[in-house]
């Protein structure tokens, strides 16, 4: 059984640092590109970073060069380091075993077969 549990989310004044986690389960962490998706109120899902089975990264144009995607194998563990958060980071992040990431003109996008979502953790930024 796939099982998806992100952690780590709470309020953080702009410019502040986070770091989330997401621990999977019932399926090999390795085998699968993991992204990381928020959701802002009222708003469509987005995908904000992504790595791939060969631990390529990829970052969307809002967050790239202030967000830092990782994964430990050994763990069962993906992370999303989120450096000088700005007001329009908010929203609940959720990881699953897919991305979908625009950066550019390019849409990376990865989709292996597991259907699955965690319940998400919520990020507020506020001063």
């Amino acid at each position: 059984q796939v099982q998806i549990v992100e952690s780590g989310g709470g309020l953080v004044q702009p410019g502040e640092s986070l770091r989330l986690s997401c621990v999977v389960s019932g399926f090999t962490l390795g085998s699968y590109a993991m992204g990381w998706f928020r959701q802002a109120p009222g708003a469509k899902r987005e995908g904000v970073a992504c790595i791939n089975r060969e631990a390529i990264t990829y970052y969307a144009d809002s967050v790239k060069d202030r967000f830092a995607i990782s994964r430990d194998k050994a763990k069962n563990a993906v992370y999303l380091q989120l450096d000088t958060v700005q007001s329009e980071d908010a929203g609940v992040y959720f990881c699953a075993p897919r991305c979908s990431v625009r950066s550019g003109q390019t849409l990376h996008s990865y989709y292996h077969g597991i259907d699955a979502w965690g319940e998400g953790t919520q990020v507020t930024v506020s001063s």
